[in-house]
């Protein structure tokens, strides 16, 4: 006899919030306030102080950009400084035994491309295309490529940080798993892309961060005072402990 096939897992239907993602971002932006979309400043600027943002706070991450600036005036200098000098200067942002030598590979990327720095050429691209122009460089993974594409071009892209991960899963936006593996940041760019509304990736983005920084830390939150609280499914499961996978543990590009 042929053997059985294989029974294929389910389809999770997605939680019913998914639906209130509108309500949910004008909830935050009462607590909040409306953020109002501003370019932060131009595209390669604003990839490098990506890498240097990952794992750190962002005072840390200005201060090693400043710092990084400063002893060096052009990306060219930056390309061609030795890797100690380098290292020393972003020393304020943490990891820069890693984040220096990613650095330098993805100047050296994008100059061997295009003969200069200028990424203006994104803005008109198609978006499949510049997030696939911008995930082709060395060490550039969703979560830059999302924040280059939003904060500096203001094109429809959603970066997943830590703050929006965690919040995202105890809102049960996403699953806790992807198939048989757990659930990553790094997965989560396109669940949450396809989830949310397009012109609503911005409030969306920067309301999950002050959420969480502010309210649904990563331990005890403050599930009282929560604005969402009716709504989120792991009110008073969070305590000492974590119940949702903090997998931005490494440096997520």
């Amino acid at each position: 006899m042929p053997p059985k096939p294989k029974k294929q897992p389910r389809a999770r239907k997605p939680h019913a919030n998914v639906t209130r993602i509108p309500e949910i971002i004008a909830r935050l932006d009462d607590a909040y306030g409306i953020p109002e979309w501003r370019p932060h400043r131009d595209p390669l600027s604003e990839l490098v102080l990506t890498i240097l943002s990952q794992n750190t706070s962002d005072s840390n991450s200005g201060r090693a950009c400043v710092r990084l600036l400063e002893a060096f005036p052009t990306w060219d200098a930056v390309m061609e400084a030795p890797l100690a000098e380098l290292i020393a200067a972003i020393q304020p942002g943490g990891l820069a035994p890693t984040k220096a030598p990613r650095i330098r590979a993805v100047l050296r990327d994008i100059k061997g491309r295009r003969g200069d720095f200028d990424l203006a050429f994104l803005a008109e691209l198609p978006l499949d295309e510049a997030r696939a122009w911008l995930g082709s460089l060395h060490g550039v993974g969703p979560k830059t490529v999302a924040c280059v594409l939003l904060f500096a071009l203001g094109r429809p892209a959603m970066p997943v940080d830590t703050h929006v991960f965690r919040v995202a899963q105890r809102l049960a936006l996403i699953p806790m798993r992807a198939g048989n593996a757990a659930m990553t940041a790094e997965k989560a760019h396109a669940l949450l892309e396809a989830a949310v509304p397009p012109d609503g990736y911005y409030a969306f983005h920067i309301g999950l961060i002050k959420h969480g920084r502010r309210t649904c830390t990563a331990q005890r939150p403050s599930c009282d005072a929560c604005v969402l609280r009716d709504l989120c499914p792991s009110v008073g499961k969070v305590a000492g402990n974590r119940t949702v996978r903090e997998s931005v543990k490494h440096v997520d590009g």
